[in-house]
């Protein structure tokens, strides 16, 4: 990995430096350890008085806890086994089988193995039922009980019970490895000349996957790109400088960092030799697209690298300092900056009397996109899910382009997703797709995937839907027709294609995606990255 112009600097915060001792303060002492006499002289008083025994340990650690938490919903105080168990997470190295997992009819059943992993190699399928682990009955289990009982050292064995229909239950124990997951899971051209990107995280090779589909892609003869950033929660800054090194010409201003305390303040530069800085470029985002995802689709959109399609984004946009409380085991994660984009926009939402996932809804529900026209008598953008009234900050893009502050990344064109309506959401709920698919293909053995779903298919997914008592009428399958079979194919597609069976069925599901649609209607008037900039409404 490139060395980084982002040398965050240790963060040592000492607790409780002065001693204090049950009473009053010392005369004369000012500032916030003036107030400590109160919090001390109440714990002494519960201690002596409260009508139960106390543990103090539980009561000082609860009120640390309420202090992180008028904070901001990021900063944590984590006791030693948190502690312990991050760093566990981090530093260790845990085995799985390779497979993903879903909650279905009450048992855990494969969603589909994951190519070269030791399920695929004992012929683990898609639609296999998980009745047992070790013995024990997977029956009301969650999907993270599952998890929890199949994760575990690398290089021990795990048995798993399967049931598979027109087969009776069988016994697998297979030996856990580290899994290894793709950041890039999906990469091809998607339209003719138009290469498709997908980055679901950003981990220790996203900036080298990511190269190297561009030049797959490029070899291919695709002359345009679509990055797709949506429902992607960030992970590593150092990925996400490199990622937008990929596309930016050498010595850009990537991100900078802004906090109150010395060392919080800092400047990522792209390095990257032979940026691929001549395709036109746009990038997908939404709600669900947090932290590095914003930090990337705010840099291409400040350097007129690109556009930006679909809806605002999370508004995550502040550094956490992890940081060891001496002798004790335990430690703070602590909010000390914010992230900042090149032309000085803060990524950061500072709204947080709305809980995280209040947030979170309303900015994949396009709440912060419901904004007046910023030419209109009254100017800027407001941000109404936020309820400010106050008008959002301005910024310039370097051709000079109006982009707004305040928190989130706001698309150059927003287009947001369509709806599900009431029995396609239902179907989609109770997995009837998954469990069609699963019912064809062992009723049709050496069936290819489907291009179009057949009166058979048809008649046999309407009556999986009387059969589960799924509420439906005849209106309601003509008016969403079009989805549902949609739905079948794409489930199909996921269990007839073997090990690529994911990335089939995700091709189906993009067919009717407006923001992609939107991507590639954009990409097909520009020839340049100039030119698609051009085409922003800003």
């Amino acid at each position: 990995m490139r060395p980084r112009h982002l040398g965050l600097a240790a963060l040592l915060v000492a607790l409780f430096g002065a001693g204090f001792i049950v009473g009053k303060s010392p005369a004369g002492v000012e500032g916030p350890y003036r107030e400590l006499d109160a919090f001390v002289e109440v714990l002494g008083k519960i201690q002596r008085d409260y009508v139960d025994p106390v543990d103090t340990k539980k009561l000082v650690h609860g009120a640390i806890d309420g202090m992180m938490k008028d904070l901001d919903p990021f900063s944590q105080y984590m006791d030693k086994a948190e502690y312990a168990d991050l760093k566990t997470i981090t530093t260790g190295h845990f085995g799985g089988l390779g497979i993903v997992i879903s909650v279905r009819d009450e048992f855990p059943t494969v969603i589909s193995p994951l190519e070269g992993t030791p399920a695929y190699a004992q012929g683990i399928q898609s639609g296999d039922v998980i009745v047992k682990i070790d013995g024990a009955s997977t029956r009301g289990w969650s999907n993270e009980e599952a998890v929890q009982k199949l994760r575990g050292p690398e290089g021990t064995d795990v048995t798993i019970s399967i049931t598979r229909a027109g087969e009776p239950e069988r016994d697998y124990t297979i030996r856990r490895e580290v899994i290894q997951v793709k950041s890039v899971p999906y990469a091809f051209e998607v339209s003719p000349g138009v290469g498709y990107i997908r980055v679901s995280t950003f981990s220790e090779t996203t900036g080298e996957e990511v190269r190297a589909a561009i030049d797959r892609m490029e070899k291919a003869g695709t002359r345009s790109l679509i990055l797709d950033l949506r429902d992607n929660p960030g992970g590593l800054l150092t990925q996400a400088v490199d990622v937008v090194e990929a596309f930016v010409p050498k010595g850009s201003l990537v991100v900078y960092t802004k906090g109150r305390a010395p060392g919080t303040e800092s400047k990522a530069f792209a390095q990257g030799a032979n940026p691929h800085t001549e395709q036109p470029l746009v990038v997908l985002s939404n709600g669900g697209s947090a932290s590095a995802s914003e930090i990337v689709a705010g840099a291409i959109q400040d350097l007129d690298r690109g556009l930006v399609v679909g809806t605002t984004s999370f508004g995550k946009g502040s550094v956490q300092s992890l940081i060891e409380l001496r002798g004790s085991g335990t430690a703070l994660k602590l909010t000390t900056a914010k992230y900042y984009t090149p032309s000085g926009r803060s990524i950061h939402r500072d709204t947080w009397n709305q809980s995280t996932r209040e947030l979170e809804r309303a900015a994949d529900e396009g709440a912060f996109d419901d904004l007046p026209d910023p030419d209109a008598p009254g100017g800027a953008h407001g941000d109404s899910a936020a309820g400010d009234s106050t008008k959002r900050p301005t910024f310039k893009t370097r051709s000079g382009r109006i982009v707004y502050g305040g928190g989130g990344i706001t698309p150059d064109e927003l287009v947001r997703a369509d709806t599900l309506q009431a029995l396609s959401r239902e179907v989609e709920r109770r997995g009837l797709f998954f469990k069609h698919a699963v019912r064809w293909a062992a009723a049709n053995p050496g069936a290819t995937v489907p291009t179009m779903v057949s009166p058979a298919m048809w008649n046999g997914f309407v009556g999986l839907l009387t059969e589960t008592k799924t509420p439906h009428t005849p209106a309601q399958l003509a008016a969403e027709r079009g989805y549902l079979e949609r739905g079948i194919r794409r489930e199909l597609a996921r269990r007839l294609s073997g090990p690529r069976g994911d990335e089939a069925a995700f091709r189906v599901g993009i067919e009717g995606d407006v923001q992609m649609a939107k991507a590639i209607e954009l990409l097909g008037r520009a020839r340049t990255p100039g030119e698609l900039v051009r085409l922003s409404a800003r």
